[in-house]
């Protein structure tokens, strides 16, 4: 039998060479004890069916019981997953990288060593562990990497406990020592409504709950400047009024600029109503804003063209602000105020205040 290669790799310097080695045994079909943030793990290339087989036998676990994906970067999961939800992107945005898998629908049909719950599902996890994290990324290869350790024992979370019994079995190891969260990931399904926490790990039920629950408002103009600016502004003192935390408010541009104040004529206005927008700076609206969004209003035809372009599934969660808030009226667009003069700025100010009004008791 020949043993393991192991490497002793210290985890806030570790040596770029070793991981190489590593990413191609992967990329190769063989095995790797890596660590994680949680517990170490056996990775294994998705794609190679001998791998997979080989860890199937290795770990004695059933064969319909699959293997959860692991991935370097969020965007990856639309590569492997489809018909994702906001609540999805909520949880990405809050917990990623980090000790949270998700159960999704699966976008191709897997192979059954990555299916979820089903034929249909996939578990999808980013770690927070750059060895483990640069490692997927230079493999090039779909990674799976269940825990180290025998179906039904416990996870492992040193290397000692981790090559234990696993010593000739895999083909390289890396020796971080001690995890540094000690415990497994919590494992969540969106694919049912509500929501089912099949393990609670490293993250709790309440913490996962609330995130979720947490409803996201995207307002959207131009330049992230005036419009947008406003009706974030009012609508967070209304939700203060009402001693109100389960609402996220969030505001941006389709303009390439960012970092810019809210525009002069915004902040006096606002300061007449008792806000204070000087700490503001400009976004530009991002793909990920748009997915974790439970509701995105635009103030103009074009925002809503523009939104459309970058996420077309976003179409249902988008309105103009003036249509959600049910203001009839032959216009539905809200004007940019900008080179207007003072008093366009006020005119613009009283209609998106009369809109956030009327959907203050919708959010």
């Amino acid at each position: 039998m020949t043993l393991t290669k192991i490497v002793k790799v210290d985890s806030a310097d570790f040596q770029a060479d070793y991981l190489k080695e590593a990413a191609g045994i992967l990329a190769d079909g063989g095995l790797v004890i890596i660590p994680t943030e949680t517990v170490y793990g056996i990775a294994a290339n998705m794609a190679d069916a001998g791998a997979i087989e080989r860890l199937y036998k290795i770990k004695e676990r059933p064969k319909d019981k699959p293997f959860s994906l692991l991935i370097d970067t969020k965007e990856k999961i639309e590569y492997f997953a489809q018909d994702i939800p906001v609540s999805a992107y909520k949880l990405m945005d809050k917990f990623w990288p980090g000790p949270l898998t998700l159960i999704l629908k699966s976008r191709n049909k897997p192979s059954s060593c990555a299916q979820g719950l089903g034929k249909h599902t996939i578990g999808i996890r980013m770690p927070d562990d750059n060895i483990a994290l640069r490692i997927i990324a230079l493999s090039g290869v779909p990674i799976v990497c269940p825990s180290a350790n025998i179906s039904g024992k416990p996870a492992s979370t040193n290397f000692q406990d981790a090559i234990k019994g696993m010593d000739g079995l895999v083909d390289f190891a890396i020796d971080t020592g001690s995890t540094r969260l000690g415990i497994e990931s919590t494992v969540v399904d969106l694919t049912v409504e509500p929501m089912r926490i099949l393990r609670e790990g490293a993250i709790k039920k309440e913490d996962i709950e609330a995130v979720i629950k947490k409803k996201a408002i995207l307002f959207i103009c131009t330049g992230n400047s005036c419009r947008s600016v406003m009706a974030k502004a009012l609508l967070e003192k209304a939700l203060r009024e009402k001693d109100r935390d389960d609402v996220e408010v969030l505001s941006a541009g389709i303009m390439m600029l960012e970092g810019l104040p809210a525009a002069e004529e915004v902040k006096e206005l606002l300061a007449r109503e008792g806000i204070d927008v000087a700490g503001h700076r400009s976004r530009r609206v991002t793909r990920d804003m748009i997915k974790k969004s439970d509701v995105i209003l635009v103030m103009e035809k074009l925002h809503e063209k523009r939104i459309l372009e970058l996420i077309p599934e976003a179409k249902n969660r988008l309105f103009l602000l003036k249509e959600f808030a049910k203001i009839n009226n032959n216009n539905l667009d809200i004007a940019d105020p900008i080179g207007r003069p003072y008093e366009f700025y006020a005119q613009t100010l009283g209609i998106i205040r009369e809109a956030i009004e009327r959907i203050n008791n919708l959010v």
